[in-house]
Parts: C-alpha cells; sequence; structure tokens
C-alpha cells in the first residue's frame, strides 16, 4: 500500500513538473473576437441564433447571431446587413463588451450613402443583463434598438457568454513565404498543423523545410527562441537553424527564417511527428506540428538534393575556370606571340595537327602564310616570266598608205 501511494506521488510530481503546451488553434468559424486583454472569444456555438426586438406595432427587428440584422413587417423583410467572412467583431469600449458590424444590406432609398454598401446595423454586446432591466436571464435578449437614419441601426444585445479562452499574441504569422501564414495566422495555429495530419505530411525526399515568422515591431523583442520535440524519439534526425534559431527578433519588414532540417533514419509506415514551440514573453507559447513521412532511410550526405547541389556548383567552378583559361590564352598569344585571328586561340594548334593526321595531309587545316605562298606558286606557274624589255617590239604599222 505504501509502495503505491508513494508511486502515485511520484507520478504526479513528474507530470506538474513536465511542461504540457497545447497549441491555440483556429476557431472553426470566423464568429470570435479578443477581449481588450488579447483573449480569444469563441461564438461559434451562438450562431444563426435568433434575437427579436418589437420596435413598433406591426414592425420588429430581428438579430441572427453572426449572420444578418433585417427588420421585419407585414410589408416584408428589410436587410440592414450581413456578417460576411471579414473579421468585424472586435472588442467594444465602455458599456459594451464586443462590437459586430453588419454591412452590405438593401440598397433602396439608401443608393447615396458614402461608402456604397446600402443598409448597415451596428450590434453592440453586453456580457450579462441590459443596463436597463429589460431583460435578464438566459440566453439573452435585445435590450434597446435606435435607428441612426433609415439606412443605420444601431442594436444593443445582452448575452450570456462564454468563458475566454488563452492569451493570443496577435499579429504573429509562420508561413512558408515572407508574406504568408499557413501555419499560424494572428497567434493562432491554422487547421492542418495543430496536431498530426497524414495529409499534411512532408514526403521523404524533402529534407529541408523552410519557414518565415513575422510580428508586430513593438512587440517583436518578445518572441523567444524556438524549441523542437519529435514523437517517436528515434527515428528521424532534425535539426534547427537560420536567424529565428538565433533569436532574431521577427518583424513585419523583415522576417525571422527558421530553416528545419531533418534526416529519416529508421523507415516507419507512420509519419513522424515534430512539435515546435515558439515561447513569447507575456502571451501563451505559439505552438504547431509538422509531420514527416519516412519510405526509406537517407543518407548521412544529405540525399539526392545534396548531390545535385555539389555537381551544380562543380560545373559552375569548371565553366568559370574554362573561360579564364580561353581568355588569358587567347591575350598571351596575341600579346606575347604576336598571332592573330584564329590562331590566337589556344589549343588550335593541336586541333589542326589532329585534323590533318585524320584527314591527311592537305585536307587539313592550313595557316594563312601557307596560303598565300600556294596562292603564290600558282601564279607563277600558270604565267611565265616574259622576255626582257629589249628582246621584243611590237610591228610598227603604218596607217594611210596604200
Amino acid at each position: 500500500m505504501r509502495c503505491s501511494t508513494a508511486l502515485t506521488v511520484l507520478c504526479l510530481g513528474v507530470l506538474l513538473q513536465t511542461p504540457w503546451v497545447a497549441s491555440i488553434s483556429m476557431p472553426t468559424s470566423n464568429c470570435y473576437a479578443f477581449d481588450n486583454s488579447s483573449r480569444i472569444v469563441d461564438f461559434s456555438s451562438w450562431i444563426g441564433y435568433l434575437f427579436e426586438y418589437d420596435v413598433k406595432q406591426g414592425s420588429d427587428l430581428a438579430v441572427r447571431f453572426c449572420k444578418d440584422v433585417e427588420s421585419r413587417s407585414q410589408t416584408g423583410y428589410v436587410d440592414f446587413g450581413r456578417f460576411d467572412r471579414f473579421n468585424y467583431f472586435v472588442a467594444g469600449s465602455g458599456q459594451s463588451d464586443f462590437i459586430q458590424e453588419f454591412y452590405n444590406g438593401d440598397l433602396t432609398d439608401c443608393e447615396k450613402s458614402y461608402d456604397k454598401m446600402g443598409r448597415t446595423a451596428q450590434v453592440n454586446i453586453i456580457c450579462g443583463s441590459c443596463l436597463n432591466g429589460l431583460c435578464k436571464g438566459l440566453p439573452g435578449c435585445i435590450c434597446n434598438v435606435t435607428y441612426e437614419s433609415k439606412c443605420r441601426v444601431l442594436v444593443e444585445l445582452a448575452i450570456t457568454c462564454v468563458k475566454p479562452g488563452p492569451q493570443v499574441f496577435q499579429g504573429f504569422t509562420v508561413g512558408f513565404h515572407p508574406r504568408s501564414w499557413e501555419l499560424v495566422y494572428n497567434g493562432m495555429t491554422q487547421i492542418g498543423f495543430e496536431k498530426l495530419h497524414q495529409d499534411f505530411s512532408f514526403q521523404t525526399g524533402q529534407t529541408q523545410v523552410v519557414l518565415f515568422m513575422t510580428a508586430v515591431a513593438s512587440l517583436s523583442s518578445r518572441v523567444q527562441n524556438p524549441s523542437l520535440k519529435v514523437l517517436p524519439d528515434n527515428g528521424l534526425e532534425v535539426r534547427l537553424s537560420g536567424s529565428a534559431a538565433k533569436g532574431k527578433p521577427p518583424t513585419t519588414l523583415s522576417p525571422s527564417m527558421l530553416i528545419v532540417d531533418w534526416r529519416c533514419e529508421m523507415a516507419r509506415d507512420n509519419p513522424y511527428e515534430v512539435n515546435i514551440t515558439i515561447p513569447v514573453e507575456g502571451y501563451e507559447p505559439i505552438q504547431f506540428v509538422l509531420t514527416k513521412t519516412c519510405d526509406y532511410k537517407q543518407d548521412v550526405g544529405g540525399g539526392r538534393t545534396r548531390g545535385w547541389a555539389i555537381f551544380g556548383v562543380l560545373s559552375c567552378i569548371f565553366f568559370v575556370s574554362l573561360t579564364l583559361f580561353c581568355c588569358g590564352g587567347f591575350i598571351y598569344k596575341t600579346k606575347v606571340e604576336r598571332q592573330r585571328g584564329i590562331d590566337a586561340l589556344p589549343g588550335m594548334t593541336i586541333l589542326s595537327a589532329c585534323l590533318e593526321t585524320v584527314g591527311g595531309a592537305g585536307q587539313g587545316y592550313s595557316r594563312p602564310e601557307d596560303i598565300n605562298s600556294v596562292f603564290g606558286s600558282e601564279t607563277s606557274w600558270e604565267r611565265p616570266p616574259g622576255p626582257s624589255q629589249g628582246a621584243w617590239r611590237p610591228t610598227e604599222r603604218k596607217y594611210g598608205a596604200i
């Protein structure tokens, strides 16, 4: 009995000392907001909930949470805006805890609005009960409705707000490009990288992944060095490098780069899980998961990618050296040996000798002076030298005599 009790206490002590960090995942809908302390409040369970308010006899106002706002009467419905994919859900001030904006309502008699967005509505959300005492209890109700004009309405809504979530480091992004955020957006891990997903695994041949991190410049100094944990422990070698691994603060104008080099030491049917944690001072840490598929064991040299890189570097060095050699030989033969034309190119003498050997004498490359000598011999052979000036004279003829 004493042994089991001691073992239980020991296990609890180990669990309490072991840090367990869960990633802050992106909500499944855009019906969420951040309060004034940067804590996320998810209202996804309230989507579509209907609240009605009697404005006057035969007319009332209906609010469908995170959907739309409309005025209903016997003559029909008038749309005062819709809640679209853009995040028009922000923290409030004063008596309002949150504010929802609804845009793109009916344009009838509102065509000349300054924003050309038709009728609009603003819903001021109060966590709790109405201040005027009209509505108490669950789940909530509309406290007051005010028409600023026929094109805009203000609604005061009291509901029971959900418990705030963790504190999010807003403005922080992680992506595969300096201006993208496939992994982390606004401090929250995107779907697909919050846990292990087979469809988001990297293939065996990809031995390196480059990630870019950005943050608000005024808060970038809070970002600390990242750490990793591989599951299972053996079979995958992972190393972190880059400016982010050295502690460079990421900013929007100057993103920091995190390079993940991994190599498969053991083939496995299921992918490996690489948990990367980025601590942030004063906020919940950023955590995301990269998965790696290992179909075969990779060599220490880095695989086929490193081999092609070495081949490319050696080829570049060879072509540069060959170009410098040709230019140096051409300059030497031109300045020192006083050769001109094609004879000044390095290797032409050897090439000429090879052509003469293969094709036989007379069919190879002839130098200019040899060509001139041949032309001279042909000229002397075709036209023999004539007699001296005194040995021959033309016959004199006289014209006009009979």
